[in-house]
């Protein structure tokens, strides 16, 4: 059972969305379980609004990250943690060091492409206890046609991280997806290039593994 972490070392960079939205679109290809392990619980409080019974199962794992791994491991098959917004969070730390692959989002900006520094310094510690684990950048919430965006890839080239190809580009579908308790794969044709997204980044994170 693969194991994915979402990993952040700044707010606001759209983890939760990405993270439900890739457990989400992994649910399509097998029994999924997100775990929550921020003390926000942004990711349970997503799953409190909806009514729908074939949505992805959030459980709280703010706790104990590790026990919570161990006690769902065999009842899925793709695992998904949503962590803090802070690689020195216990829960980050714990979950990087059960994971087999951490992802990375960052913002096209100045701030976040500093705070991924942060991470990159995690990982190092993570693989002293935790070798096989891989790590991906993504790109999340560009903007196309800003400067800043072109810029992008070749400032995320200073980082010795990989980067995945597929970006998510900044689009309402996104939040109107979170308000109405679902994905942006439930969303039908209002949703149909954020969804397109969320497929090719789910295939590019399942050929890592």
């Amino acid at each position: 059972m693969p194991v994915i972490a979402l990993v952040g070392n700044k707010g606001g960079a759209g983890k939760t969305t990405l993270c439900i939205n890739l457990a989400s679109g992994l649910l399509r290809r097998g029994s999924t379980i997100l775990l929550d392990t921020d003390p926000q619980r942004s990711s349970l409080q997503w799953r409190d609004i909806s009514d729908a019974s074939d949505l992805v199962a959030v459980v709280d794992a703010v706790d104990d990250v590790k026990a919570a791994v161990s006690q769902y491991q065999n009842r899925c098959e793709w695992m998904v943690i949503d962590c803090p917004p802070s690689v020195h969070s216990e829960q980050t730390r714990q979950a990087l060091s059960c994971s087999d692959i951490a992802l990375i989002p960052v913002l096209p900006s100045p701030l976040d492409l500093w705070a991924s520094i942060h991470v990159e310094r995690t990982l190092d510690w993570a693989r002293s206890v935790n070798p096989g684990i891989k790590a991906l950048l993504v790109v999340n919430q560009l903007e196309p046609r800003t400067r800043l965006s072109r810029l992008m890839h070749d400032a995320l080239a200073e980082i010795a991280l990989p980067v995945a190809t597929t970006a998510i580009v900044r689009r309402v579908a996104y939040r109107n997806a979170m308000l109405h308790g679902c994905s942006v794969l439930d969303r039908g044709a209002e949703a149909r290039s954020a969804a397109e997204e969320i497929k090719n980044l789910t295939d590019e994170v399942v050929k890592q593994l």
